[in-house]
Protein backbone atom coordinates (compact mmCIF):
# COMPACT_ATOMS: atom_id res chain seq x y z
CA UNK A 1 0.00 0.00 0.00
CA UNK A 2 1.44 3.22 -0.91
CA UNK A 3 1.47 6.16 1.62
CA UNK A 4 -0.86 9.39 1.53
CA UNK A 5 -2.46 11.29 -1.19
CA UNK A 6 -2.94 15.05 -1.06
CA UNK A 7 -5.47 16.18 -4.10
CA UNK A 8 -6.08 19.29 -5.55
CA UNK A 9 -8.22 20.98 -8.29
CA UNK A 10 -7.21 24.34 -7.74
CA UNK A 11 -4.79 27.07 -6.93
CA UNK A 12 -2.30 23.60 -5.07
CA UNK A 13 -1.93 22.87 -8.61
CA UNK A 14 0.16 26.03 -9.40
CA UNK A 15 1.41 27.08 -5.82
CA UNK A 16 1.87 24.77 -3.28
CA UNK A 17 3.35 26.92 -1.22
CA UNK A 18 4.24 25.85 2.48
CA UNK A 19 2.95 22.43 1.42
CA UNK A 20 6.44 22.16 -1.23
CA UNK A 21 8.50 20.62 1.13
CA UNK A 22 5.90 18.22 2.81
CA UNK A 23 5.17 16.17 -0.97
CA UNK A 24 7.07 14.08 -2.97
CA UNK A 25 7.27 13.57 -6.78
CA UNK A 26 5.14 15.86 -9.34
CA UNK A 27 1.79 15.81 -9.60
CA UNK A 28 -0.31 13.22 -10.85
CA UNK A 29 -2.54 14.62 -13.55
CA UNK A 30 -5.77 13.94 -13.58
CA UNK A 31 -4.78 10.78 -11.40
CA UNK A 32 -7.59 11.34 -8.73
CA UNK A 33 -11.13 10.86 -8.00
CA UNK A 34 -14.05 12.97 -9.68
CA UNK A 35 -15.63 15.67 -7.15
CA UNK A 36 -18.19 17.84 -7.57
CA UNK A 37 -17.00 21.14 -7.44
CA UNK A 38 -18.33 24.74 -8.86
CA UNK A 39 -16.83 27.98 -7.60
CA UNK A 40 -19.43 29.03 -5.31
CA UNK A 41 -16.37 30.25 -2.40
CA UNK A 42 -16.15 33.60 -1.96
CA UNK A 43 -12.18 34.26 -0.74
CA UNK A 44 -11.44 37.13 1.48
CA UNK A 45 -7.88 35.36 1.26
CA UNK A 46 -8.38 36.59 -2.71
CA UNK A 47 -9.53 39.63 -2.54
CA UNK A 48 -13.20 38.17 -2.19
CA UNK A 49 -12.87 36.44 -5.90
CA UNK A 50 -14.66 33.36 -6.29
CA UNK A 51 -12.03 30.52 -5.82
CA UNK A 52 -13.57 26.54 -6.60
CA UNK A 53 -14.83 24.32 -3.45
CA UNK A 54 -16.28 20.76 -2.97
CA UNK A 55 -20.44 21.41 -3.71
CA UNK A 56 -22.54 18.48 -4.70
CA UNK A 57 -25.94 21.18 -4.72
CA UNK A 58 -23.77 23.41 -7.62
CA UNK A 59 -21.10 21.46 -9.11
CA UNK A 60 -20.55 19.14 -11.44
CA UNK A 61 -18.01 15.63 -11.32
CA UNK A 62 -14.61 17.19 -12.23
CA UNK A 63 -11.20 15.33 -12.16
CA UNK A 64 -8.68 15.83 -9.82
CA UNK A 65 -5.23 15.51 -9.19
CA UNK A 66 -3.10 13.78 -6.67
CA UNK A 67 0.61 14.16 -5.50
CA UNK A 68 2.51 12.21 -2.38
CA UNK A 69 2.61 13.28 0.83
CA UNK A 70 6.19 12.72 2.72
CA UNK A 71 4.12 11.90 5.76
CA UNK A 72 3.83 8.54 7.58
CA UNK A 73 0.77 9.20 9.16
CA UNK A 74 -2.63 10.98 7.96
CA UNK A 75 -2.70 13.49 10.60
CA UNK A 76 0.74 14.74 9.79
CA UNK A 77 -0.40 15.09 6.41
CA UNK A 78 -3.65 16.61 6.96
CA UNK A 79 -1.78 19.61 9.33
CA UNK A 80 0.55 20.09 6.25
CA UNK A 81 -2.72 20.89 4.07
CA UNK A 82 -4.38 22.91 6.67
CA UNK A 83 -1.15 25.34 7.21
CA UNK A 84 -0.88 25.45 3.40
CA UNK A 85 -4.56 26.62 3.34
CA UNK A 86 -3.84 29.23 6.10
CA UNK A 87 -7.34 27.17 7.62
CA UNK A 88 -8.66 25.15 10.52
CA UNK A 89 -8.53 21.14 10.85
CA UNK A 90 -11.73 20.53 10.27
CA UNK A 91 -11.83 22.09 7.00
CA UNK A 92 -9.32 19.23 6.12
CA UNK A 93 -11.00 16.13 4.48
CA UNK A 94 -9.60 12.94 5.08
CA UNK A 95 -9.55 9.16 4.54
CA UNK A 96 -7.52 6.82 6.13
CA UNK A 97 -7.84 3.06 5.17
CA UNK A 98 -5.07 1.90 7.40
CA UNK A 99 -7.47 2.70 10.65
CA UNK A 100 -10.80 3.34 9.09
CA UNK A 101 -11.02 7.16 10.19
CA UNK A 102 -12.87 9.74 8.02
CA UNK A 103 -13.52 12.86 8.35
CA UNK A 104 -15.18 15.31 6.05
CA UNK A 105 -18.79 17.59 5.07
CA UNK A 106 -19.92 15.24 2.32
CA UNK A 107 -20.44 11.37 2.53
CA UNK A 108 -20.61 11.42 -0.84
CA UNK A 109 -17.12 12.54 -1.41
CA UNK A 110 -16.06 10.32 1.50
CA UNK A 111 -17.04 7.57 -0.64
CA UNK A 112 -15.77 8.12 -3.14
CA UNK A 113 -12.42 9.02 -2.10
CA UNK A 114 -12.36 5.98 -0.11
CA UNK A 115 -12.89 4.00 -3.01
CA UNK A 116 -10.37 5.47 -5.37
CA UNK A 117 -7.67 5.33 -2.25
CA UNK A 118 -8.63 1.02 -2.10
CA UNK A 119 -8.25 0.71 -6.23
CA UNK A 120 -5.42 3.16 -6.41
CA UNK A 121 -3.60 1.91 -3.61
CA UNK A 122 -3.33 4.93 -1.52
CA UNK A 123 -3.62 4.25 2.48
CA UNK A 124 -5.65 7.38 2.48
CA UNK A 125 -5.80 10.98 1.33
CA UNK A 126 -6.13 14.36 2.14
CA UNK A 127 -8.40 17.32 0.44
CA UNK A 128 -9.67 20.93 1.01
CA UNK A 129 -13.12 20.71 2.07
CA UNK A 130 -13.63 24.96 2.24
CA UNK A 131 -17.41 25.28 2.55
CA UNK A 132 -19.53 27.19 0.05
CA UNK A 133 -20.39 30.68 1.02
CA UNK A 134 -21.99 32.88 -1.98
CA UNK A 135 -25.31 32.92 -0.61
CA UNK A 136 -24.00 34.15 3.17
CA UNK A 137 -22.01 36.96 1.09
CA UNK A 138 -24.43 37.34 -1.14
CA UNK A 139 -27.70 36.47 0.50
CA UNK A 140 -29.64 34.71 -2.75
CA UNK A 141 -28.53 31.50 -3.66
CA UNK A 142 -25.78 30.79 -6.15
CA UNK A 143 -26.75 30.79 -9.91
CA UNK A 144 -24.52 31.57 -13.05
CA UNK A 145 -26.15 34.71 -13.44
CA UNK A 146 -25.62 35.81 -10.02
CA UNK A 147 -22.12 34.64 -9.55
CA UNK A 148 -21.48 35.96 -13.44
CA UNK A 149 -22.98 39.21 -11.72
CA UNK A 150 -20.90 39.17 -8.89
CA UNK A 151 -17.61 39.29 -11.12
CA UNK A 152 -18.88 42.07 -12.85
CA UNK A 153 -19.08 44.08 -9.75
CA UNK A 154 -15.72 43.32 -9.05
CA UNK A 155 -12.59 46.39 -9.80
CA UNK A 156 -9.24 46.50 -9.31
CA UNK A 157 -7.32 43.83 -7.55
CA UNK A 158 -10.61 42.08 -6.39
CA UNK A 159 -11.09 41.67 -10.04
CA UNK A 160 -7.64 40.57 -11.78
CA UNK A 161 -7.49 37.82 -8.94
CA UNK A 162 -10.39 36.26 -9.62
CA UNK A 163 -9.63 36.22 -13.17
CA UNK A 164 -6.56 34.73 -12.66
CA UNK A 165 -7.31 32.32 -10.47
CA UNK A 166 -10.45 31.01 -12.31
CA UNK A 167 -8.45 31.19 -15.37
CA UNK A 168 -5.20 29.49 -13.94
CA UNK A 169 -7.17 26.41 -12.83
CA UNK A 170 -6.64 22.95 -14.40
CA UNK A 171 -8.40 22.54 -17.66
CA UNK A 172 -9.94 19.52 -16.00
CA UNK A 173 -11.65 22.12 -13.23
CA UNK A 174 -14.59 22.14 -15.91
CA UNK A 175 -17.52 23.57 -14.07
CA UNK A 176 -20.85 25.29 -15.36
CA UNK A 177 -19.85 28.96 -14.57
CA UNK A 178 -16.26 28.73 -15.86
CA UNK A 179 -18.03 27.21 -19.01
CA UNK A 180 -20.17 30.26 -19.32
CA UNK A 181 -17.44 32.96 -18.47
CA UNK A 182 -15.77 31.25 -21.47
CA UNK A 183 -18.98 32.38 -23.78
CA UNK A 184 -18.35 36.53 -22.19
CA UNK A 185 -16.74 38.87 -24.54
CA UNK A 186 -15.90 41.14 -21.03
CA UNK A 187 -14.15 38.15 -19.21
CA UNK A 188 -11.95 37.27 -22.33
CA UNK A 189 -10.84 40.50 -22.38
CA UNK A 190 -9.97 40.74 -19.19
CA UNK A 191 -8.08 37.59 -19.51
CA UNK A 192 -6.42 38.99 -22.51
CA UNK A 193 -5.52 42.33 -20.30
CA UNK A 194 -3.65 40.19 -17.68
CA UNK A 195 -1.97 38.00 -20.20
CA UNK A 196 -3.61 34.59 -18.36
CA UNK A 197 -3.55 31.57 -20.99
CA UNK A 198 -6.45 30.09 -21.33
CA UNK A 199 -6.72 26.12 -20.49
CA UNK A 200 -7.51 23.44 -22.45
CA UNK A 201 -10.95 22.66 -22.42
CA UNK A 202 -12.93 25.67 -20.36
CA UNK A 203 -14.76 26.12 -23.95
Amino acid sequence: MNGYAILGWGSLLWDLDDLAPHVRGPWRVRAGPALPMEFTRISPKRKHGLVVCLDADHGVLCQTHAIASVRGEIDGASEDLARRERAPRRMIGSVCLRTGAAAGRSEGVIGAVSAWCAAQGWAGAVWTDLESNFTEFQGEAFTIAGATGYLQSLSGDSLDEAVQYIENAPAETDTPLRRALARETWWLAEARRLGVPRQAGTE
